[in-house]
């Protein structure tokens, strides 16, 4: 199953069934006692089993490999990427003002970061292995233009709304771990085929409505403003926490199949676009909502 993060969609970090816990190991199923167990991936569905980084025999009845993946990798470059993505976003707060007279400016700059960390994110993403600079590179240009969306939003709309996306953020992520921890979600291929469709038929929409705004004026379609506004971007909050729940599947299979420790990169950098993507949704749907108070 593949992750509909274009970061995690090359990598293998995954399984066809079942679900195993972070502590898991691979199962050997048929093979011989004394043989190694990523060796064979008609069993065991290892997509690590035929590549360099694969452990030797004497390796196979070890707990763990020593350069192998762990959640505290993960986690560790997970907070460098999003550490950058707070610092750029900061600093671009102060330095970027967003007064009538540096208004412009400052869109333009932001505009800018915005369509550089685009490319950055694509051409990492079409890696084969990931290049931690090109990530915080990533990382650096995404803060920037959070930094100065995020204090047009607070000076023109309500100072609050900021504080309450990041909060807003980090209780989806914080609840979807502990469903997925839980079992309450099970990532299979009937759930990522939904995502995958769910996600399709939305950025198809936004498309549509940016160009009708394009060619009409106005917001399009109308979904981006009012009732329909708040619905789809309540929608667009929905697929970001399924795409956790699909990325927390593909870390933990990671770590399951004894993914080298320098995926953890992969890992960092497709939780930040997600957790990019929640922000931008939740602060949305809250300026919506102040706008209209």
């Amino acid at each position: 199953m593949r992750s509909s993060n274009p970061v995690f969609s090359r990598r293998g970090f995954s399984r066809d069934n079942g679900t195993a816990g972070f502590n898991a190991q691979p199962q050997a199923g048929s093979a011989a006692v004394g043989t190694n167990p990523y060796a064979q991936a008609p069993t065991t569905g290892n997509p690590y089993a035929t590549n360099p980084y694969a452990p030797t025999d004497a390796q196979a009845g070890q707990q763990t490999r020593p350069d192998a993946m762990t959640i505290d990798d993960v986690v560790s470059r997970t907070a460098m990427t999003l550490g950058t993505v707070v610092v750029t976003a900061a600093l671009a707060w102060i330095m970027l003002p967003v007064d009538q007279d540096n208004l412009g400016k400052s869109y333009g700059i932001a505009i800018g970061a915005a369509l550089v960390a685009f490319v950055l994110a694509m051409v990492q993403s079409f890696k084969s292995k990931p290049v931690p600079a090109l990530i915080l590179a990533y990382a650096a240009f995404e803060g920037v233009f959070l930094g100065v969306i995020s204090s047009a939003v607070s000076t023109y709309i309500s100072p609050g709304v900021v504080a309450q996306a990041v909060l807003g953020t980090m209780a989806v992520f914080a609840g979807v771990l502990v469903a997925y921890k839980m079992r309450w979600i099970r990532v299979n291929r009937r759930f990522y085929g939904f995502v995958i469709g769910a996600a399709i038929g939305f950025m198809l929409l936004m498309a549509v409505n940016l160009l009708v705004a394009v060619i009409g004026g106005g917001d399009g379609l109308g979904l981006r403003s009012g009732g329909l506004g708040i619905l789809f971007g309540v929608i667009g909050i929905i697929l970001g926490a399924c795409f956790l729940a699909l990325d927390f599947k593909q870390v933990e299979d990671g770590i399951t199949y004894g993914a080298p420790r320098k995926e953890a990169w992969f890992a960092a950098f497709g939780l930040t676009m997600t957790l990019v993507w929640i922000y931008l949704e939740m602060l949305r749907v809250l300026s919506i909502l102040s706008g209209d108070d």
